[in-house]
């Protein structure tokens, strides 16, 4: 097994989306293509504003994923057209959900190999969150399944999140390496359990995922540009 600083890393627990493949550009284009759905009733980068906010306000009736997000278009179309949206126009919006959900799910370029190589030393543990219907499908199209041990895909990544799915396999918080390009959820959390954590920023990340810069300075993580870099990190340290 490999050392972090003089903890043993037992497991290595890796986020999916916009860690393994890219999640995020969907609801960007998603956005674009509704901006111009709903261009004959508001100025576009307010009919974004408003979505993005009805959005981040509904994942917590709602939870995570595209499902969610539909709902969220359908609720900011009727608001922002003032019940006026005609029938094809909605229609239009389901077919931008499903165009989402049919998706290819196309890994990050270093992924695989990667995985590949960390997967003959370590158990690999792939966490999570949104729709488990639509976490599965993705996992499974994405080819990557085979190198992980443990797969679990959770409503939300909290703290008492990661303390539960570790107590589940017996394992300790501080054997315990999460990977992700999300600070809020893959990060902080971790941390805060007294695990260990690296960090991949994506070219994008969704508002609710930012944290702000006090918090961001003050936390204690190490940083790397692409899954690529991680198991010379590993081996080094």
């Amino acid at each position: 097994m490999g050392m972090w600083g003089e903890r043993m890393i037992e497991i290595i627990g890796f986020d999916a989306d916009d860690t393994l493949w890219h999640n995020e550009i969907l609801y960007s284009q998603a956005k674009d293509q509704f901006q111009v759905l709903l261009a004959p009733y508001g100025d576009p980068e307010r009919v974004r504003q408003r979505l993005d906010e009805i959005e981040e306000w509904n994942v917590r009736h709602y939870g995570y994923g595209i499902k969610s997000f539909a709902l969220s278009m359908v609720e900011a179309a009727i608001e922002i057209s003032h019940g006026q949206i005609e029938a094809p126009r909605l229609s239009r919006i389901l077919d931008i959900v499903k165009e989402m959900l049919n998706a290819e799910v196309k890994p990050l370029e270093p992924v695989e190999p990667t995985l590949a190589v960390l997967a003959q030393q370590f158990p690999l543990m792939l966490i999570t969150k949104g729709d488990f219907f639509e976490q599965h499908r993705k996992i499974e199209r994405s080819g990557l399944a085979k190198y992980f041990r443990y797969i679990e895909i959770v409503v939300d990544k909290t703290p008492d999140t990661y303390r539960g799915v570790l107590a589940k396999y017996h394992l300790e918080p501080h054997r315990f390496l999460m990977v992700g390009n999300s600070l809020r959820s893959d990060i902080l959390p971790v941390l805060e359990i007294g695990g260990q954590a690296v960090y991949i920023p994506y070219a994008s990340t969704w508002a609710h995922e930012k944290v702000d810069e006090t918090t961001r300075t003050a936390i204690k993580y190490i940083e790397i540009e692409h899954l690529g870099q991680l198991p010379e990190l590993i081996e080094n340290l």
